[in-house]
């Protein structure tokens, strides 16, 4: 089953396992994250890569681009944060705050901001206009390790081993919290904001409605695993898409909650499917496969 997609690149990206793939901000580029230090910057449609960024002491665990697309911000298991200048390749700033793994990082909508989540439970908020090293904020609300974090024009939603989604309203300064009663490996917020989707690591996709945490649905058929497996929607939220333990992009109907296409090749079952990227404006999907990543487009009607 695909629905139409096809795989029209596999990219081997030299650079040891891969942590994180993302789409640039316009969908034109995406950066790789790799267990060799490096993030790289690609064009997928070509498979051509356009720079490599080396300044990490350790793997990088994930990595994501300002919506300019001027600036590359990356966070490494050395506990550091760096800020890249695109063109020259060259660190801006690394932030040095965090005691532990830093599992993941994005820039807010105006990306003048950048929040960073890790394994010393803290989320931690960092103004990159300003002069200072330290964070402009910690929230150290979580018991647990930080497993991802995301952003809306005035929320922060994390997820954490603990087993709790946390959503920080920025404006009235209210913090929400969600408990799934399973190790969280990845939340998001749906594209129209009004739902969050949430992987647990017992292979269970959740739906829930942001507002009164009512569970409206639940995603099954995924193998339970030791990843942190990465889940979105695709890009008009009619489908949920999940990477997977047996190397597979699972796809369910979001209303029926029925499994409606697998994505694989001949070589992804080798590996785990790690993370996944959607493209904000069309129907292209991202994954990471091992030491490879993966394209897939739909032929637009």
């Amino acid at each position: 089953m695909d629905e139409g997609y096809t795989r029209t690149s596999r990219i081997y990206c030299n650079q040891g396992a891969i942590r994180s793939v993302r789409f640039s901000g316009d969908g034109a580029y995406c950066i790789t994250s790799g267990s060799n230090r490096k993030v790289k910057l690609w064009n997928p449609y070509k498979s051509v890569l356009l720079k490599t960024y080396a300044g990490h002491g350790n793997e990088v665990m994930d990595a994501c681009s300002s919506c300019d697309q001027s600036q590359i911000v990356s966070c490494s298991v050395d506990k550091s944060v760096i800020l890249w200048d695109v063109i020259a390749g060259t660190p801006v700033r690394r932030l040095r705050c965090h005691t532990g793994t830093v599992n993941t990082v994005r820039f807010n909508e105006l990306s003048t901001i950048v929040v960073s989540g890790s394994q010393d439970n803290s989320v931690m908020l960092w103004d990159i206009r300003a002069r200072t090293l330290t964070p402009l904020q910690v929230l150290a609300d979580a018991k647990d390790s930080i497993s991802s974090v995301r952003i809306s024009d005035h929320e922060i939603l994390t997820a954490s081993y603990d087993a709790k989604v946390r959503r920080y309203d920025i404006r009235e300064g209210k913090l929400v919290t969600d408990c799934m009663g399973e190790i969280i490996t990845c939340a998001s917020f749906t594209k129209d904001n009004r739902c969050i989707l949430v992987s647990c690591a017992d292979g269970l996709v959740k739906l829930i409605d942001k507002d009164t945490g009512e569970l409206l649905g639940e995603y099954e058929g995924l193998q339970k695993s030791d990843f942190c497996i990465e889940s979105s929607v695709n890009h008009d939220d009619t489908m949920i898409l999940s990477g997977s333990k047996d190397g597979r992009i699972w796809a369910w109907n979001l209303i029926t909650r029925k499994v409606v296409m697998y994505l694989c090749d001949e070589k992804s079952g080798e590996q785990p499917i790690i993370s996944i990227a959607v493209h904000p404006n069309k129907n292209s999907i991202l994954a990471a496969n091992g030491q490879d990543i993966l394209l897939w487009e739909k032929a637009e009607s």
